[in-house]
Formats: structure tokens, C-alpha cells, sequence
């Protein structure tokens, strides 16, 4: 019979022997990824929210970001435009 400093070492051994490991959970999108994994968001959607991230001129001024950018939910690599789905997601709870 198993003693109780055990059990939970056998426990443990038991679960992690009958479940496969799960595969790491991605944190990075690109805008069309996301809009598969998010279906809430439609990709024309997403671009939108991108574009209106950052401060843009009119011709009645300036028209302040709609903060997605400072939040840090939109990565920036050359031409690439990533989503991190956390902070986006946090982002759209504010």
C-alpha cells in the first residue's frame, strides 16, 4: 500500500502517462490566423482596428489611436502585422 507522501507522486505519473502532452499554445497571429482562431473578429475587422490603432491626420486634425498599439496586441515586423491574442483580448475588455 502506497504511503501519503506517494499518492500524489503516483497520481501525477498516472495522468501524465494516459494524456499526451498538449502543444504549446501560440501567442502570435497573423491577422487572418487570428480571425480563424478569434471568429468573433473578421479579418476586414481586425485590419481596421490595426489601421485606426496609431494617430492619423484629418482635415479637422489629429485624430487620436484607438490604443491597440500602446497595449502591445500589435507586433510590427517589416511589412508583417502579428496579434498577440492575450493582450488583444485584454484590450478589447478595457
Amino acid at each position: 500500500m502506497t504511503s501519503q507522501t506517494q499518492l500524489p507522486t503516483a497520481i501525477a505519473a498516472a495522468v501524465s502517462s494516459t494524456l499526451p502532452e498538449a502543444p504549446p499554445q501560440q501567442t502570435l497571429y497573423t491577422v487572418e490566423q487570428f480571425a480563424q482562431v478569434e471568429p468573433s473578429f473578421t479579418t476586414p475587422a481586425l485590419r481596421n482596428l490595426i489601421f485606426k490603432s496609431q494617430a492619423r491626420h484629418s482635415s479637422e486634425g489629429v485624430i487620436p489611436g484607438n490604443g491597440l498599439v500602446q497595449s502591445g496586441a500589435v507586433v510590427r515586423l517589416g511589412r508583417k502585422i502579428l496579434i498577440h491574442r492575450a493582450k488583444f483580448l485584454a484590450w478589447v475588455q478595457q
